[in-house]
């Protein structure tokens, strides 16, 4: 019987340790990480935002629930205060990831300041990075969506000063609140004088209509005439999904639950005609993974060829599996299948990420994980996933070759 998976991270990081044992760095395998993260400090917020919401700017206090071993939290107006330790998880045992302290006393300083991003990068072989926040997702949750604006436009120019250490190595994304198509063009605008690489929405929209309405076409149209990639990272819906109780079976069995909210977008925008009324669009599905997808086509495709009709669903000009392949980006780190599965996915399309410093996260150890997973891949192949893919995306200005070779010597 063919084992269900290869080598994956955790067999990895249970044996080793980043503190105290160097990283394995193979020319073959540097990359640029598509997903990556920023941990905001509290002044990412208080320092930039609006003055009308700076008395309640996201911070962090101390926990007040004292049967906890969590001695501060993450609070911000409108949702119950949220621990944040796993944020700073990268590296470690899986018996180690659940800590008592603070992120920002605990791992990975490069987390939130630039300074010593670089450092983390050549601990694992990473040329650059695209950066996405910690923080920022979970106020996607935010109930009150003026204050939700005030918090991502503040971290938006946070970003861009700490990305300002290293332009080249260092790419964010910026955030909007989908209050309106009007506010999300004016978004637009922003993040790119702010030098930022993309855009990342909430999941689902603020108001009454979703990303398919025809309102929201004049938004895709000028993402494309801005070239602008735009992001969907799970964990970041409208409403306290993100935080609510655990689900039947507890929180590992939520876990896979996640990637839904993913399959949900790229669903509206290929039924709902979106890539249909604009083809040069393209999106990112952030951490969700990409093994999924061949079967999630096959699914869309059978549904589409037996149910239209009755459905009342239409013709489309091509079928849902070639829209999804063709006008969507997805990024993955610890997923084997998804490389098993090259074949009948599209290389071109897969970005492959460390998810630093996240407890998800594949570094210092990306190289030995990839050297297991890339195997039966060709040099083509590794060269789009790890580098060319997310590169030609994002328009990154960094020379691969003269990096691997500077590696190699």
């Amino acid at each position: 019987m063919t084992a269900l998976y290869d080598l994956q991270y955790e067999d990895i990081a249970s044996q080793l340790d980043w503190r105290t044992q160097p990283s394995k760095i193979s020319p073959r395998f540097m990359a640029i990480s598509g997903d990556s993260h920023v941990v905001e400090p509290p002044e990412a917020y208080s320092r930039y935002i609006d003055p009308k919401y700076r008395e309640i700017a996201p911070k962090i206090i101390a926990n007040p629930d004292r049967s906890s071993k969590q001695q501060e939290v993450y609070w911000a107006e409108g949702l119950k205060p949220f621990v944040f330790y796993s944020g700073g998880g990268a590296g470690l045992k899986p018996q180690e990831v659940d800590m008592e302290k603070s992120v920002f006393t605990g791992t990975h300083i490069g987390a939130w300041n630039s300074k010593h991003r670089i450092q983390a990068q050549e601990r694992d072989g990473i040329m650059g990075e695209i950066l996405y926040p910690t923080i920022g997702m979970l106020l996607c949750a935010l109930p009150d969506v003026d204050y939700m604006q005030a918090c991502l436009r503040a971290f938006n120019q946070w970003l861009r000063d700490y990305c300002a250490e290293n332009p080249k190595r260092l790419n964010g994304i910026g955030q909007s609140a989908a209050r309106s198509p009007e506010d999300v063009i004016a978004d637009f605008h922003e993040i790119r004088k702010l030098g930022l690489k993309g855009v990342m929405m909430p999941s689902k929209p603020s108001g009454d209509i979703d990303y398919d309405h025809p309102d929201y076409d004049k938004v895709w149209a000028c993402a494309v005439e801005m070239g602008l990639p735009i992001s969907f990272h799970v964990l970041t819906g409208r409403g306290p999904h993100a935080l609510a109780a655990p689900p039947r079976g507890g929180k590992l069995a939520g876990f896979g639950a996640i990637v839904r909210e993913l399959q949900d977008i790229a669903g509206l925008f290929i039924f709902g005609r979106v890539f249909e009324r604009h083809p040069d669009l393209r999106i990112v599905l952030v951490e969700g993974d990409a093994g999924w997808a061949p079967h999630f086509c096959s699914r869309m495709n059978v549904a589409y060829k037996r149910h239209r009709y009755h459905m009342k669903t239409g013709e489309l000009k091509r079928l849902p599996s070639e829209y999804f392949l063709d006008n969507i980006y997805m990024t993955f780190q610890d997923d084997w299948v998804a490389l098993k599965n090259i074949d009948i996915l599209n290389p071109r399309r897969l970005m492959w990420s460390n998810d630093y410093p996240h407890s998800d996260s594949t570094w210092p150890w990306s190289h030995e994980l990839l050297g297991h997973h890339t195997k039966h891949l060709t040099e083509e192949q590794i060269n789009w996933v790890l580098r060319d893919n997310v590169k030609g995306l994002y328009k990154l200005d960094i020379d691969t070759s003269a990096a691997r070779r500077e590696a190699a010597a």
